[in-house]
């Protein structure tokens, strides 16, 4: 029986790593005039997808959990918990930066925190 390959979400540690999981290049990213924000969401868009390995949330299905990071900004930027919406779509966050599982969700909140701050935030955490 032939062994399929198992991706491992955790082997996104990097900005970078997420460029070479995802075949992009990290210096067609950074476009002259984009706002901080504008780049971290750039970047964030480049790490999810890495992270969820091709999946796509499917805003048909109301069986379907998708997970976003939910940060409790007035506390000192902390990560507070990944929360899953299937009911109904708000404007929380944008579709491209859910997860496809809670684990998913917690790794990347915690692995990439500066670049969620920076699309967050005007300033950086320390």
């Amino acid at each position: 029986m032939k062994k399929e390959n198992v991706f491992d979400f955790r082997s996104i540690k990097t900005f970078e790593d997420a460029c070479s999981a995802t075949g992009t290049d990290t210096e067609t990213i950074n476009l002259p005039g984009l706002t901080d924000d504008e780049l971290a969401y750039r970047m964030l868009k480049i790490v999810v997808k890495a992270i969820n390995n091709g999946w796509t949330p499917d805003w048909n299905n109301f069986s379907q959990w998708k997970y976003y990071a939910w940060f409790n900004l007035s506390s000192g930027s902390g990560f507070s918990d990944s929360l899953c919406d299937f009911e109904y779509s708000d404007s929380g966050v944008g579709s491209r930066l859910c997860f496809e599982s809670r684990e998913k969700c917690e790794y990347a909140a915690k692995q990439f925190k500066n670049i969620y701050m920076q699309f967050f935030t005007t300033t950086q955490p320390g």
